[in-house]
């Protein structure tokens, strides 16, 4: 059987993304490589096009945040942004002592860098899509409805996330580090200071690459990176082997870290990041739930 012709109307976002992004002046290879991937995977057969439905709103992503990034400091002032008052709230809640005073465990962190724990956490903010492709991919054969729930549960994720740096914006670590308690809206995202070491260890500008393209300076919380791995664990838990459960486990564990001594984010962005996972798993739980006792 070939493709059902409204299937095609399921391209639309892809290709609506792609003239956008050239109506900028901003189009990217990316652009064009989601179209034809999407194109392929819907032309390719049933299996494939399977796929792509399942998967279709964890694509969603990418264009939600491409589409969106001219927009993403629409309403962010700097009397809105969370700074100096979020870092008083780590530090009472979590902060330590250093040459007698008190202090974040960020600010810890870049007093005292590490060569190995630089690369070690740059390893999870390199992979992450990944890890979340492969474990879509994993679901796809192993559970196609933890598959769904999982690509739903990612979409949901980030839709409240983006919502949230609209509504809460707030800085991240390193812009403190760098910049106080001013808040300059115009500011670039910034790698922080481990990734930088980490590019120029490796020679390349990867994740300076990766971060000047952000659009989001002033979305820390919640911490995504967290929450894309605490929903790795979350839906994928029941469809793991013991030792996959184990490396999911630790993958969340050297996210978490990694968002704090990388700079990236305060603890408390990780808490949040992974609390939004557990709202979004649940969410889209329930709905599925509600749409098996609807259907009769």
């Amino acid at each position: 059987m070939g493709t059902p012709p409204w299937a095609i109307l399921a391209l639309a976002p892809f290709a609506a993304d792609a003239a956008w992004a050239e109506a900028r002046g901003e189009l990217r290879w990316e652009h064009l490589a989601a179209l034809g991937l999407a194109a392929t995977l819907l032309a390719a057969g049933a299996c494939t096009r399977r796929f792509l439905a399942g998967a279709y709103p964890f694509t969603l992503v990418a264009v939600l945040y491409d589409a969106t990034s001219p927009f993403a400091s629409v309403g962010v002032t700097p009397d809105r942004v969370h700074l100096c008052d979020l870092r008083a709230r780590e530090l009472a809640l979590f902060g330590t002592t250093m040459n007698g005073e008190r202090v974040t465990w960020h600010d810890w962190w870049q007093a005292h860098p590490s060569h190995v724990l630089d690369v070690i956490c740059a390893v999870p903010y390199a992979t992450f899509i990944i890890a979340c492709c492969a474990c879509a991919a994993w679901l796809f054969v192993r559970d196609h409805a933890r598959f769904v729930r999982f690509c739903w549960s990612f979409f949901a994720l980030n839709v409240t996330g983006f919502a949230t740096y609209q509504l809460y914006p707030a800085a991240p670590p390193w812009y403190f580090h760098s910049h106080g308690c001013t808040v300059d809206t115009a500011t670039r995202a910034s790698a922080g200071p481990a990734l930088t070491r980490v590019d120029d260890w490796l020679g390349v500008g990867y994740f300076a690459g990766m971060y000047g393209r952000a659009s989001h300076v002033f979305g820390a919380m919640p911490s995504l990176h967290v929450g894309y791995a605490f929903i790795i664990v979350l839906v994928g838990w029941a469809s793991f082997s013991l030792a996959w459960r184990a490396a999911s486990i630790a993958f969340y564990a050297l996210m978490a870290f990694s968002a704090v001594y990388l700079d990236h984010h305060w603890i408390l962005d990780t808490i949040a990041g992974s609390a939004f996972s557990v709202a979004a798993v649940v969410i889209v739980g329930g709905v599925a739930r509600a749409r098996r006792v609807a259907t009769p």
